[in-house]
């Protein structure tokens, strides 16, 4: 049962690493018991084929480094997000497998991402954690599907709070925000929530 961490990098420069490290080292406590710490810049030393443009590394890992990959990155509009509905979906930690999240985004429809509802609350979208625009704050689902390391920050810096978010709340918002790890904050693909479907 491989897991796997998607950083972001720029400028040749790893980001919110401690943010990464920190969720790998607990994920590998709680699913195989270890209780040492892996050093992801130590990991991870950036190659010579990496530019300063957008890259996505992509660390897989069970009990030892599984592999390590270096790709290109650009951002993907959204334009229309589809609901989706799993009441037992579990994806506590970031399983390497994703076939239950792959078979809900495979009911998008025309929707370019969706927006998965478990027993009535609102989760995560297919690859980012969301946040809604209440007045002047942003709120984000207390029990998102996976705790994102961009959203820990943003949650750190105190740009979004949490609180439970039923279906029924969405409409009560004007908009909806999606942020990961490779899109932060700034980039954040931001819709009004007439574009839920």
């Amino acid at each position: 049962m491989l897991c796997f961490e998607t950083i972001c990098v720029e400028h040749r420069q790893l980001k919110n690493l401690s943010y990464h490290e920190a969720r790998l080292n607990k994920t590998r406590r709680e699913l195989w018991g270890y209780d040492d710490n892996w050093d992801l810049a130590e990991l991870l030393p950036v190659p010579d084929q990496v530019d300063d443009t957008m890259h996505k590394c992509r660390i897989a890992y069970d009990k030892k480094v599984d592999n390590i990959r270096w790709e290109p990155y650009s951002r993907r509009a959204i334009r229309k997000i589809r609901r989706v509905y799993h009441d037992e979906i579990d994806y506590r930690y970031k399983y390497d497998n994703r076939d239950s999240l792959n078979a809900l985004y495979a009911q998008r429809g025309d929707a370019d991402e969706i927006l998965i509802i478990r027993k009535g609350l609102v989760t995560d979208s297919n690859f980012c954690n969301v946040a809604f625009r209440d007045g002047n704050r942003w709120l984000t689902p207390v029990s998102p599907l996976l705790p994102g390391t961009q959203r820990a920050l943003l949650l750190d810096q105190g740009i979004i709070e949490t609180t439970d978010i039923r279906e029924s709340d969405i409409k009560s918002f004007s908009q909806i925000r999606l942020f990961n790890a490779m899109v932060d904050w700034a980039h954040a693909a931001t819709l009004d929530v007439s574009l839920i479907a």
